[in-house]
Parts: structure tokens; C-alpha cells; sequence
């Protein structure tokens, strides 16, 4: 490429730079590359709580904050045409005087840093639509977000590459890659947990509640697993059987019937009483005005995070929960207004 005057390349205007560009993505595409480009509406580069926390993350640090905004121009204008991200890596092709590819390496989230991560998350994410949407509670926010032991990778765990001339580590065209990321991840979330190499299913698995509450010895451990009858909704040791009740001779044939029948109605009224609460949304949010709680206090009442309960009440027809989830509604619906009351004044 001939320069001009001063050695700068000749101006081209950005119309003209994205046709160009389309052009050369047509020709990829026909050689079988799935080309994803990076689209913003207005001047917004991320929307949601995962785009946005991205981008104010690596804004935190110094290395990024004066060269980070020399690529908002390009991600604006759809200069990033290409943004792929995989299992610790992001690829892209980025639009300047001419076509640049950016290859940027992520280092994993360690173990202990994802198992201390997990521990502190456990039992706070009411479902996989929470995590995507990023409906948490403040406390979760503050965890998976944190600078030194959140999700987001720090400077020293990033490698940046460009093939431009420009001899800064990181040029306006990893820069743009790099808020492409953050729009990126307001459509796909999950992207996040691939690039640091974990798993976003093991924040809301059951897994570290059954560490947790087998962890102890000796008395401790005996009641916790006692406890994970009720956590879990399974028995943890086998029933013994039950023996035929044999009916002395001396028993009138009227006794005898009288028992069947007083036992036959224990047995409905346990029945019914199992029943007596479906969960689903209008179930939910009738049972939270009969103890006249806003969602705060019935989330800490039912052991869940706030924007769970709004995402119950917001849902329709029966609720797809947990079996521990539903097992603490079904045992909340059963106490009455005040002993509700009382017990989440407890819980505090």
C-alpha cells in the first residue's frame, strides 16, 4: 500500500471500508467460515448486566482504561466484522485500512478461584434464567463480578494480538474486539463461562449443598444427613417394612372396620394435604399476600433470592422448580400468616 504525504495511509471512509469488508466476508463465507459480526444499536455498546459488567470490568484497570475507548468508534460503526469465541480464546476480523485479524487468549478460571466462587453463589441462583439474565441479588453481583476473584479475567490473564502495523499492545482494533465481547455476551451470556473454561450449570446444581451438608463428623454429620431428607425430597436410609397389623380374635369384625376406615382417612387427608399447594405463578404470589410480605421477606422465607420470587409471580401456569425449592414452598404454604411472620423475623 502507497502512502501519502507524512506516511499516513490515505483516509477511506467508513462506508466505504464496510462494503469492502462485506465483500471479503462474502468470500470467507463461501469457503465454509461462519462469519458473526458485531452489530450495536446507538451509541450503547452493552445493554445487560453481563455485556455491561464486561466492559466496566476491564475498564477498572489502568493498563486498559486510556486505550479502551479508541475502539468504541469502532465497534459502533460495525467495524467488527467477524467475533467468535470459544473455549479460551476470541477470534476476530476487524475493518480498518484494511482487514486485520485479532487473536486474543483468555486463561482459565482456576479451580480453586471457581470453587470458591461456587461456595459463596450456593443456593442464591434460583434457576438457569436467573444466571442467563443476570437477576441476582446484590451479594451475588458483588461475588461474580468482583476485580481479583469474580468470573472476568484480569490484564495479566489476557494475550492480545493484531496483525495491523500499530506497535501498541493493544490497538483501537483489539480494543473494539474487546467491547465486541461485551455486546456479544448480551445475547449469549453462557459465552462467559466457555471463555474462562467452566461450567454455568454448576452455580444452581445441587452439588455443594450436598458437600456442605455432609461435610461434618461425628453428631454433625448424622443431623445433616438427616437433613437432606428434607433438603432433597429423597430418603437417605431404607424404610423398614411395614407388617400386616393382625387383628386379635378377641377384636369384633365392627372394631376391625372401624380402624380401616379411621385409617383410610388419615391416609386421604395426608393425600390432600400433600396436594393442598400446586406451584405455580398465581399460587405463589396469592400465598405471598396472605402473609402480606413484599418479595424480600417471602424470598428469605422460602430460602431464594428476591428476583426469584418476581420471576415466579411474572412466569404462568405451574412453575418448573428445584425439589428442594418446591418442598420449602409446599412446607411454607402449610404455616399460617403469623407463624410466617415469625419465622422469617428468625431467618434474618
Amino acid at each position: 500500500m502507497s502512502y501519502g504525504y507524512g506516511g499516513y495511509a490515505p483516509y477511506v471512509s467508513v462506508a466505504k471500508r464496510r462494503a469492502k469488508a462485506a465483500k471479503e466476508m462474502k468470500k470467507l463465507a463461501k469457503k465454509g467460515k461462519k462469519i458473526e459480526p458485531i452489530e450495536v444499536q446507538g451509541r450503547k455498546i452493552a445493554r445487560t448486566f453481563w455485556g455491561e459488567a464486561w466492559c466496566k470490568h476491564l475498564e477498572k484497570f489502568s493498563d486498559y482504561e486510556n486505550r479502551l475507548p479508541r475502539g468504541r468508534t469502532y465497534v459502533r460503526n460495525g467495524s467488527v466484522c467477524h467475533l467468535a469465541i470459544s473455549k479460551g480464546k476470541i477470534e476476530a476480523i476487524v475493518s480498518g485500512s484494511s482487514l486485520y485479524n485479532i487473536n486474543i487468549n483468555i486463561s482459565p478460571l482456576s479451580a480453586s478461584k471457581w470453587k470458591s466462587l461456587r461456595k459463596e453463589c450456593a443456593g442464591q441462583i434460583g434457576s438457569m434464567l436467573e444466571l442467563l439474565q443476570g437477576r441476582f441479588s446484590d451479594n451475588v453481583m458483588e461475588i461474580v463480578t468482583d476485580q481479583d476473584s469474580g468470573l472476568f479475567p484480569k490484564p495479566s490473564e489476557i494475550k492480545l494480538a493484531c496483525d495491523c502495523p500499530d506497535w501498541a499492545e493493544m490497538c483501537k482494533h483489539i480494543a473494539a474486539v474487546l467491547y465486541g465481547v461485551g455486546a456479544r455476551l448480551d445475547h449469549q451470556p453462557e459465552l462467559l463461562f466457555l471463555l474462562r473454561n467452566v461450567d454455568h450449570e454448576e452455580l444452581i446444581s445441587a452439588e455443594l449443598d450436598i458437600e456442605r451438608a455432609t461435610a461434618g463428623k461425628g453428631k454433625q454429620r448424622r443431623l445433616a444427613e438427616a437433613d437432606l431428607s428434607d433438603l432433597f425430597g429423597v430418603d437417605m436410609e431404607e424404610k423398614p417394612l411395614r407388617r400386616k397389623k393382625v387383628v386379635s380374635k378377641k377384636t369384633s369384625k365392627k372394631a376391625a372396620r372401624k380402624q380401616v376406615a379411621v385409617s383410610n382417612k388419615k391416609t386421604v387427608a395426608a393425600k390432600k394435604k400433600s396436594r393442598a399447594f400446586t406451584p405455580t405463578a398465581a399460587a405463589v404470589a396469592r400465598l405471598r399476600k396472605r402473609f402480606k410480605m413484599n418479595r424480600s421477606q417471602f424470598a428469605r422465607l422460602v430460602g431464594v433470592s428476591p428476583p426469584a420470587v418476581a420471576n415466579w409471580e411474572n412466569g404462568s401456569g405451574r412453575l418448573n422448580l428445584r425439589q428442594r425449592t418446591e418442598d420449602a414452598l409446599i412446607k411454607v404454604a402449610e404455616l399460617t400468616p403469623e407463624q410466617a411472620i415469625r419465622k422469617a423475623k428468625r431467618i434474618r
